[in-house]
């Protein structure tokens, strides 16, 4: 690692890296390829050489890490397709000394429910459980009965709850558990909550914005999380990066570094592969976020991205755009 002139770590490609938090997390997303792939497109390779010249506390992935929900791929190609994420992303991270927290995607072991009310992908689940066994992360685990599924965990001092948004239901069960977990003595004495799931709260990008994409109920999901006082919920699953609000509650919409970024709803914007560092800041509980977008090698400003994304479910406020600046009819659809 070398240094600029203005003191900011260099990594590769020349990317520098923000002015550092008092901690610092960086989020990658939808990492996987077509069906069965046990390779990675070459924005993947880079992110993740990028990673340990920005040190940061925690890796977390938003899930997708395979590409599996296919019911004509065998067992040994879903072994494989681990096989291939550990060489190119779990191995690389574990050398460079970075925990990865991730949530799993519904091409990683999707909980869709088939018919005779049975798990419709119980062999991806199964084999996804197997490996995150044999390979669990370097994780400060508050939690880890439902490992790789549910579980919640504490790094540099902030409460991360992963909860199973391979689908659009968070069943009572799940939603129990989170309630639990959040009004726990190790949640809320952490300086700050972090939420992560794959599906998103609300649809924000062209061809997610039908139900199924997104997760049902997600105003009763939203209040939930606001009560507990959690900062921002971080999803995937749009290959869209956005950085929004809705109520009290921070949305960081990742987007896709691997196959298939997608356009966001209300923008003629082209698609784009990105990656996000967070750095945060105690002094205010904030969060910065600073995203390189990987398809042209520059730096993304948040300020080109629609001001607000009319989701089918509510709108989403850029973060930087307050509620007082809407639009009579925005706040409508805000507020709801």
């Amino acid at each position: 690692m070398t240094r600029s002139s203005k003191g900011r770590a260099v990594g590769p490609k020349g990317f520098s890296a923000p002015v550092r938090g008092d901690a610092r997390v960086v989020v990658i997303s939808d990492l996987n390829s077509q069906y069965g792939s046990t390779d990675y497109e070459p924005e993947v390779h880079r992110a993740i050489a990028l990673l340990p010249s920005w040190q940061p506390d925690l890796v977390l992935c938003g899930g997708d890490m395979v590409a599996g929900m296919s019911q004509q791929l065998s067992d040994a190609q879903i072994r494989a397709m681990w096989e291939g994420f550990d060489r190119a992303i779990g191995a690389p991270l574990r050398k460079a000394k970075l925990p990865l927290g991730f949530t799993i995607g519904n091409h990683d072991g999707s909980g869709a429910i088939g018919a005779g009310g049975q798990l419709a992908f119980e062999r991806d689940r199964r084999l996804a459980q197997a490996y995150w066994k044999a390979h669990t992360p370097q994780l400060q685990f508050v939690d880890r009965d439902r490992f790789p599924f549910n579980y919640s965990f504490v790094q540099n001092e902030i409460f991360y709850l992963v909860w199973d948004a391979s689908t659009a239901v968070i069943s009572a069960q799940q939603l129990a558990w989170a309630e639990k977990s959040l009004k726990s003595s190790a949640a809320q004495q952490a300086r700050m909550r972090i939420a992560i799931g794959h599906l998103p709260l609300y649809g924000i990008a062209v061809g997610r914005d039908k139900p199924g994409e997104f997760l049902d109920r997600a105003e009763t999901l939203r209040s939930m999380l606001e009560k507990y006082r959690v900062h921002t919920y971080i999803s995937g699953h749009d290959h869209a990066y956005f950085p929004g609000h809705r109520g009290q509650l921070q949305l960081l919409q990742t987007g896709a570094l691997g196959t298939g970024p997608r356009r966001w709803l209300n923008s003629n914007l082209s698609p784009r592969k990105t990656l996000t560092v967070v750095d945060i800041e105690w002094a205010d509980a904030s969060t910065r976020y600073t995203t390189y977008d990987l398809t042209h090698n520059t730096l993304l400003d948040a300020k080109i991205l629609p001001r607000t994304i009319a989701a089918p479910n509510g709108l989403v406020l850029r973060r930087d755009i307050h509620p007082n600046a809407l639009t009579p009819a925005e706040r409508t659809r805000f507020w709801g």
